[in-house]
């Protein structure tokens, strides 16, 4: 049903904005900088070999580091939230589906 879905979205919304930063830790963008032998840090090498050496602005090596030093600013959680909402609604709208073909 619709109520489902949308709640489904915003438990997802909140949930994404929860986990956002223990997620970029975990991959190694930390408070201190990208973590050695980490996703992170092969993302980072990926990025400057393609660049020349350097990691540009605004790419997204660059605003995940970002946002594992100083945290999601409201750009950025706004667009986590909004993923999260699109996840939490197609997985509601999915199980909603199979369960109208199971019945």
């Amino acid at each position: 049903s619709f109520l489902v879905t949308i709640a489904a979205a915003a438990i997802c919304a909140k949930g994404a904005v929860w986990a956002a930063p223990a997620v970029l830790k975990y991959i190694g963008f930390t408070s201190i900088g990208i973590a050695a032998g980490s996703t992170a840090a092969s993302m980072m090498s990926t990025a400057a070999v393609a660049n020349g050496g350097g990691i540009a602005a605004g790419s997204l090596v660059a605003v995940l580091q970002s946002a594992g030093m100083a945290g999601l600013g409201t750009a950025a959680t706004a667009g986590v939230a909004t993923a999260g909402a699109a996840v939490g609604g197609t997985i509601a709208e999915a199980l909603g589906g199979l369960a109208d073909l199971i019945s």
